[in-house]
């Protein structure tokens, strides 16, 4: 924290409350309309120059983190991230998106839905863990994606990562307002007020944004209090899980699998690609490397202990659900709550409902958690306003950055509903894993300086088959399902462009501690399932994300390039003049008998 020492050797910190045009706008574009005219003169060179720049590992890890003033605290173990991975993940996605994708798009064929995604996820896994063992800071895919593909790319990945924060937190209040209603023994949508608004916008709920409020409020306390906090609700919601899978099947009836694929293939993978937000919480513990004593051991143990436990709950889970109830009766908001009272098991409907209440608040606090942490890493590069990267001297925590987060997450909880929420919130997350993967085989076979023009010509080719095969294969997947011949031509060449990689370019950079095994197959899988997935998600996915990217670079025109242009292009004179902004602004708060150090 900037600070300043007066005459008695007396030091006044800056306070962490201000609000001067400098905290918001320090960059020289912003100082007055002039240089805001010459910057917006400068835009095409700007974006050019962001484009092509790249970040390295000792400046994610150094002076970037100099931005937040103060440091966040490392008091987090490989035992708190497992529970944090569980905590994170397990929550609306198992006990709500089950039941509404069975019931709509895949029958009793969920299982093979979570199958599918947990595969793809477990691939992101291995590539997020390579990254968050190498370069463990807040910013997660955020800080990776810059040191390997760029500002501009970063920048992409920042707005998807603060809209997936921000519809994420969303998504799981309002799920947690319908479980609240079901322990009330009360119907499902009975808590939210109903208006004569648009559809899927007319049911307003309150309770959700409050949730969330108190959720951030918890947060911004304390990281290791909400990681006890955290142990206690998921070891509860343990319980209640293997309670769900084990009565599930006591109570199993064979022939509700039958027809096992009522709405065909096409079905199973929408619903993959839906539920994959089931999966979406696990890069939270990467965001927490900052805080945690040993990086290079436990988050590999967090995350890679934890996610593989999870997918074979959730596959469990999903099939109880299906061999207790036929799809056609399952309930799309509480489904195990009503499984269970169909049965003839009541009661339990109300322990399912506290186990559920109690998953998704563990989501809301860690999500609040990593979320926040993403938030200020972005607001370190300047790509938001650097006010919003501070960390509070006494909690440790970014409190700006999660009220950031917090409040526009309770509007939007206030008023949309959670199909919406989770089809944007599900390509989102694809899209974001697609790019991390990307940035994996970059890493490993690209090195500025030391890897011939020639070498980075092939990789480029190479990639460009991987990605152009994969989205031929999800598109010809959209069109047509049931067809072979187009899969004839996509398949191989994607085989191709992985085997040219692991053939015709030698890796330029070893993992020092943990690595992504079988490189470049597992992530050129990956880009080849998030891709896919992706394509399985219905046109107003698309339509809704789209219109969220066009607005991103509207924001990144005007605002973001010229920021991170000039913290990029800063000369020592600026510096020099920034820091005597800085203690001018302490002045303010000193003794009238006080002089700057």
């Amino acid at each position: 924290m900037g600070s300043v020492e007066g005459m008695g050797g007396k030091i006044q910190p800056r306070s962490y409350w201000r609000w001067s045009k400098q905290d918001f706008f320090p960059e020289e574009s912003f100082q007055n309309w002039g240089t805001y005219k010459l910057a917006l003169s400068q835009t095409c060179f700007r974006i050019k120059d962001r484009f092509v720049s790249r970040s390295n590992d000792s400046n994610e890890l150094g002076e970037l983190r100099k931005e937040s003033e103060n440091e966040m605290k490392r008091c987090l173990t490989w035992w708190d991230l497992v529970w944090f991975g569980f905590g994170s993940v397990i929550g609306a996605g198992i006990f709500v998106l089950t039941g509404q994708e069975a019931h709509n798009h895949a029958g009793p064929a969920i299982v093979l839905s979570y199958v599918a995604s947990g595969f793809s996820a477990m691939l992101s896994v291995f590539c997020y863990t390579e990254f968050a063992v190498e370069i463990p800071v807040a910013g997660g895919s955020f800080a990776y994606l810059r040191v390997e593909l760029g500002d501009f790319a970063a920048f992409i990945a920042a707005g998807n990562l603060l809209l997936e924060s921000v519809v994420g937190g969303a998504a799981v209040a309002r799920a947690w307002t319908s479980y609240l209603s079901t322990l009330l023994n009360r119907p499902s949508n009975s808590l939210r007020i109903q208006t004569n608004l648009a559809k899927d916008f007319s049911s307003l709920d309150p309770i959700a944004a409050v949730v969330l409020i108190i959720s951030a409020t918890i947060a911004m306390i304390s990281t290791k209090k909400t990681s006890y906090l955290n142990w206690i609700a998921s070891a509860i919601n343990t319980v209640v899980i293997l309670f769900v899978i084990v009565a599930g099947f006591a109570h199993a009836d064979p022939s509700n699998l039958k027809p096992f694929t009522p709405y065909g293939a096409d079905g199973v993978f929408r619903a993959a690609a839906i539920v994959y937000f089931a999966y979406g919480g696990f890069d939270n513990i990467a965001t927490m490397a900052e805080e945690t004593r040993n990086p290079s051991r436990d988050i590999p143990i967090g995350l890679l202990g934890s996610m593989s436990i999870i997918t074979v709950i959730y596959c469990l889970m999903a099939l109880s659900l299906s061999m207790m109830q036929k799809y056609t009766d399952i309930d799309p908001n509480a489904a195990y709550s009503i499984a269970f009272q169909a049965v003839g098991m009541k009661w339990a409907k109300y322990l399912v409902a506290l186990g559920a209440l109690k998953g998704m608040t563990t989501v809301l606090l860690v999500g609040a958690l990593g979320q926040a942490r993403y938030t200020t890493h972005i607001a370190r590069a300047h790509m938001i306003p650097p006010w919003f990267a501070l960390v509070h001297p006494k909690t440790g925590t970014p409190i700006n950055a999660t009220l950031l987060v917090t409040i526009p997450s309770a509007c939007i909880a206030f008023f949309s509903s959670l199909d919406v929420l989770a089809s944007l919130l599900s390509i989102s997350t694809l899209f974001i894993f697609m790019m991390m993967a990307i940035a994996l085989l970059v890493r490993r076979y690209y090195v500025r300086g030391v890897t011939p023009r020639v070498n980075l010509l092939k990789l480029t080719i190479f990639l460009l088959i991987i990605i152009a095969s994969s989205m031929g294969t999800s598109a010809y997947w959209g069109l047509k399902p049931h067809g072979k011949i187009g899969y004839a031509i996509t398949v191989p060449f994607w085989f191709l462009g992985t085997l040219g990689l692991a053939v015709f370019l030698p890796q330029q950079r070893t993992p020092k501690v943990w690595g992504v095994p079988l490189v470049p197959w597992l992530p050129s899988l990956s880009i080849a399932t998030n891709l896919f997935l992706m394509g399985s998600l219905g046109a107003k996915s698309f339509e809704r994300f789209g219109i969220c990217t066009l607005v991103m670079l509207i924001y990144y025109v005007f605002f973001g390039v010229h920021a991170t242009y000039d913290l990029a292009h800063q000369t020592p004179t600026k510096i020099l003049e920034s820091v005597e902004v800085v203690e001018r602004d302490n002045l303010e708060v000193q003794e009238p008998n006080s002089v700057v150090s």
